[in-house]
């Protein structure tokens, strides 16, 4: 088994600026989604390509939003991408607006056959199903896990994408190990399950990989919890991997990342509601390149 800080998922050659599609929803109001994605894989030095999945007006925390759900357009924005020639060294998938929307994905796939898929099967949370997702969308969301080079979902959507029942956060790590060999087994390359809270002031992120042993990396836990953390996470868990890091010198620095950018949220206003700050601290992630 390889140890996963000797696994590096992306090689930085020279003044190279790898290009990113980031497939995700787009809010207005709140700090989540392609407002997280685009400003942190930027300062990381990447050409961010965003494919909106869905426009929201504020993101599904406030009482209420609108949304708009892009996958009638989708087929012909990927049909000028293809007329213009686009290349990519990655696509990064997140909240889907649609059951159809994971065709879009891998049409994406089939265009660019040697990027890097990274795939954060935003589903829900805390053991719930996000407002607008149905039981359909999850099941297709599935049928993104086969192939990607690394998975990033929470407990809640591990649960949904394996089967295993969920049980709250303060689970065992052999209850951790049972999903990452689901998922392993329905075809994800690298898996990382990411924000486990035993209640011990640590947050937990595990990962492991068909030939990567499983491990632990831990960071101090806030005693808040705060919207767009698991998009913050994953996007600086990327921007590390594109910046050249080790998956598991990528996993550390996405922890603390989003623990540095919590600290800074407590003192915005509405901060509990509007999400997580992440401004002040791109510079952690422009450090990263």
């Amino acid at each position: 088994m390889t140890n996963a800080r000797e696994l590096f998922l992306y090689r930085r050659e020279g003044a190279y600026i790898p290009r990113i599609a980031a497939v995700h929803d787009l809010c207005g109001y709140g700090k989540c989604s392609l407002g997280v994605a685009i400003p942190v894989l930027s300062a990381a030095g990447c050409d961010v390509c965003p494919v909106p999945t869905s426009l929201f007006s504020a993101h599904t925390k406030f009482p209420t939003f609108y949304m708009h759900d892009t996958t009638s357009m989708l087929d012909g924005y990927l049909d000028a991408w293809s007329e213009v020639g686009i290349g990519l060294d990655a696509v990064y998938s997140g909240f889907l607006g649609s059951a159809g929307q994971v065709g879009a994905i891998q049409r994406i796939y089939a265009d660019h056959p040697q990027a890097l898929r990274i795939v954060d099967p935003v589903m829900g949370d805390g053991g719930a199903k996000y407002p607008t997702y149905t039981d359909e969308m999850c099941a297709a969301m599935a049928a993104l896990v086969d192939g990607a080079d690394l998975l990033t979902p929470n407990l809640t959507e591990a649960s949904i994408l394996t089967g295993v029942d969920y049980q709250g956060q303060d689970v065992t790590d052999e209850f951790v190990r049972e999903n990452m060999r689901r998922l392993l087994d329905m075809g994800a390359k690298n898996v990382v399950i990411k924000g486990i809270s035993r209640g011990d002031g640590k947050i937990r992120n595990y990962l492991a990989g068909s030939d990567v042993a499983f491990e632990e990396v831990a960071a101090e836990q806030l005693p808040y919890m705060l919207h767009g953390t698991g998009d913050l996470y994953a996007s600086a868990l990327l921007a590390a991997v594109m910046a050249g890091k080790s998956l598991y010198e990528s996993v550390a620095f996405a922890g603390r990342l989003v623990r540095d950018a919590m600290v800074i949220t407590r003192d915005q206003p509405d901060f509990e509601l509007r999400g997580v700050s992440f401004e002040s601290v791109l510079g952690e992630v422009t450090g990263l390149v």
